[in-house]
């Protein structure tokens, strides 16, 4: 996750975060293996995923549990459903996706009583 210092300014992204999710991947023995290799393919995966009708905003190499977060902006949650299908059926990193608000739109919500 994004620290509150590291997020985007709201007007950046637009008010809303509806679309965006956060990515982690782990990724297994092949996929470290690739890194290694050609660690160009982080980029060539991040192309796939605007082909694919995403776009990713932040990018966090990790210690611990997860290898990668990754934060996309996707119109819908059949967007990430694709890219999430796409990109995990080959084998070389297991994905768990957390829908995400902006923490301005998740007080404007709690301020209207809306949650």
């Amino acid at each position: 996750m994004l620290s509150n210092r590291e997020t985007r300014d709201d007007d950046a992204v637009g008010p809303y975060f509806g679309g965006r999710v956060s990515i982690p991947a782990a990724t297994g023995d092949e996929g470290r293996k690739t890194l290694k290799q050609r660690p160009e393919r982080l980029d060539e995966v991040n192309k796939e995923v605007e082909s694919m009708g995403g776009r990713v905003t932040a990018q966090y190499a990790m210690i611990g549990n997860y290898d990668f977060v990754t934060v996309v902006e996707a119109p819908s949650n059949e967007v990430v459903a694709r890219i999430s299908v796409e990109l995990g059926s080959r084998g070389t990193l297991n994905i768990t996706t957390f829908p995400a608000i902006s923490v301005k739109s998740f007080t404007e919500m709690l301020q209207n009583g809306q949650v």
